[in-house]
């Protein structure tokens, strides 16, 4: 029986690249690099299933490009707005991503953002290296508390929660903001409480964001919501860049309408808005959420695992449009 023919736009850690090999016939991109729009819409034809990366756009002309013989497409993430689920969905190609896996990693990072800019470690690093250090002085790069203040979590998913598990470990007051609100029982146990999204912004100490990107969240931070957060605060991204209006972001941090910035998405990434790398109340990061070696192994297994799975006809675990599996069962 023939081995079906995959496409896997990049090289990817650990042993489930062997296992694709064994089991597809595979076309993959070697060179460290995203692949152009014309070499994507070349390579997928003719091609049973695609492991793709969240920098790479499936679009409808893509899909088509792939028809009749696609049947998924496995995405190395957790979101999925690269790809066009509703054309998938009504061509009958399943849509996979990589949930949960990097839930905790991500957690870190935005924590890790959040102590960075607080404790402002990376100019204190700058400042190290240049060897204007002189010795100890009372007022030398002074940053801010976190344990004790209050954090704002926007999208309160798998990540925002693990993002408010730790908050408690500092004795934070935690508010959150989602599309839904969670049940009194649910915000109980998590130690959470409900606020609007300008009341989370105005009282928060630090706002971390961890919504998706969908039209309804693209630029919900603007200068508006910017202009309402504390003087003293901090906002982190570690979700998606076009959630923030990243013009308006540079302004804020120039102008000091926000104390600073951690960020690890871009609103075009990988480019940067303009100013945003000159200044020095911002820490950034080369998207690096979920870059640690055993998550990004797991989210591997767990992409060839769903891969796998939607070329031979069965349910992959982490399907994003069921209905399409519904419809052939």
């Amino acid at each position: 029986m023939a081995k079906p023919k995959v496409l896997c736009t990049r090289m990817l850690p650990g042993p489930a690249m062997d296992r694709l090999r064994e089991e597809a016939e595979l076309t993959l991109n070697q060179e460290n690099r995203p692949l152009t729009a014309a070499e994507l819409l070349e390579l997928v034809r003719g091609k049973d299933g695609i492991l793709t990366l969240l920098n790479d756009s499936v679009n409808k002309t893509v899909l088509e490009a792939g028809r009749p013989s696609l049947k998924v497409v496995s995405n190395y993430a957790v979101g999925f707005n690269n790809i066009d689920v509703k054309a998938a969905t009504g061509m009958g190609v399943l849509v996979t991503n990589t949930p949960g896996v990097l839930t905790e990693a991500t957690a870190d990072l935005a924590w890790s953002l959040i102590m960075a800019i607080a404790r402002r470690v990376v100019e204190g690093d700058h400042y190290m290296r240049a060897g204007r250090f002189k010795g100890w002085e009372p007022e030398l790069l002074l940053g801010s508390d976190v344990f004790g203040k209050t954090i704002g979590i926007i999208g309160l998913g798998r990540i925002g929660e693990a993002v408010a598990r730790r908050a408690h470990g500092f004795s934070m007051r935690v508010l959150y903001y989602n599309s839904t609100r969670l049940e009194p029982d649910q915000e109980k146990i998590l130690g959470v409480t409900y606020a609007p999204l300008a009341q989370l912004l105005a009282e928060s100490d630090y706002v971390s964001i961890h919504t998706p990107l969908t039209p309804a969240t693209h630029h919900l931070i603007g200068a508006n919501e910017l202009r309402m957060m504390k003087r003293t605060a901090y906002l982190i991204n570690t979700a998606r860049g076009p959630v923030v209006d990243e013009a308006a972001l540079v302004q804020a941090l120039r102008e000091q309408w926000i104390a600073g910035a951690g960020l690890d998405v871009y609103e075009n990434e990988p480019a940067m808005a303009p100013g945003l790398a000159e200044l020095d109340n911002v820490v950034l990061l080369p998207h690096l959420g979920s870059a640690t070696r055993e998550t990004r192994e797991r989210m591997a297994a767990m992409a060839v695992d769903d891969l796998l799975a939607g070329v031979r006809g069965e349910r992959p675990r982490n399907l994003v449009n069921p209905e399409v599996y519904s419809r052939h069962a």
